[in-house]
């Protein structure tokens, strides 16, 4: 999971770089077209191709559609903001999927657990700052919206997991952004330099390892204690935004990170609780 979560984030900095020369749109179908040679190989050695083929389609293309819209408000955010504010909102998505999941997926969720999303709905507006120092800004609410987004696709895999390999999950999120992404950003589309080929190799390898990582640690290790290792994502940010852009995160920005980190880490407590008490999981 730490491995999954640093090479991702050198991911999303390769296309923060790239969003600078093209569109958000142009990168999001970029970000799907060179990840899909990589994840065939990987499909191939694992599990074979064929079972790409055995899944279930419109719970595919809703994903597919959301990935379309997430990467592109994401990217189009993180163009604008520095890694770690970006970072900070998106830490919300976790709290945002356990709250779809109640109407989605038919989960009980208990006063503390609501308690926990509220808390970390308040951190993201301390992040965005609305009314005070004008930090609410359009990158800011893409960011946020892209990861409402990705929520809702989260909830979607939790869906598909029980039918679907991690092989076509990927497989397919990834084909249906290219095509998705592309078609939208044929109009706009941007030539690609030869100098920003490293770029997109480093989107193809580290989001394939990335994905190849997490299979494996949600395989291997409890959901529970393995999901919050993800909030290590923060000190990788904060590290290349000094390095490559040389900004720091202010005081507000991190004040708000740690109360959405908080309210995330004691959710994902009270969801063990929960699993191993069901008779008492009304209380949660």
């Amino acid at each position: 999971m730490l491995l999954a979560v640093a090479v991702l984030c050198l991911m999303d900095a390769c296309m923060k770089q790239l969003a600078g020369t093209y569109p958000p749109m142009q990168v999001a179908a970029l970000r799907g077209l060179v990840g899909l040679p990589l994840v065939l190989v990987w499909a191939g050695a694992t599990t074979g191709l064929r079972p790409l083929f055995r899944v279930h389609w419109p719970l595919h293309l809703l994903r597919g559609g959301l990935g379309v819209v997430f990467l592109s408000c994401f990217i189009a955010g993180l163009r604008d903001l520095p890694m770690s504010t970006a970072y900070a909102i998106s830490f919300v998505g976790p709290l945002l999927v356990t709250a779809m999941a109640v109407p989605l997926l038919r989960e009980h969720v208990g006063p503390r657990r609501w308690t926990a999303i509220v808390v970390g709905i308040v951190g993201v507006l301390v992040v965005l700052r609305p009314g005070g120092e004008g930090v609410l800004t359009r990158a800011g609410l893409l960011v946020l919206a892209g990861t409402a987004c990705y929520a809702a696709s989260v909830v979607i895999v939790r869906m598909l997991a029980q039918r679907d390999s991690a092989q076509s999950l990927v497989f397919w999120f990834l084909a249906m952004v290219a095509a998705g992404a592309g078609l939208l950003a044929w109009p706009q589309w941007v030539p690609l330099r030869m100098e920003d080929g490293w770029l997109l190799a480093g989107i193809a390898v580290s989001g394939t390892l990335g994905q190849v990582a997490l299979t494996h640690a949600f395989r291997l290790g409890e959901a529970s204690l393995i999901a919050p290792l993800e909030y290590t994502a923060l000190l990788w940010v904060v590290l290349l935004d000094l390095v490559l852009w040389q900004v720091l995160p202010d005081g507000m920005t991190w004040l708000g990170a740690a109360i959405i980190v908080a309210s995330g880490l004691y959710l994902m407590r009270r969801e063990r609780v929960v699993r191993a008490r069901p008779a008492v999981a009304d209380e949660g």
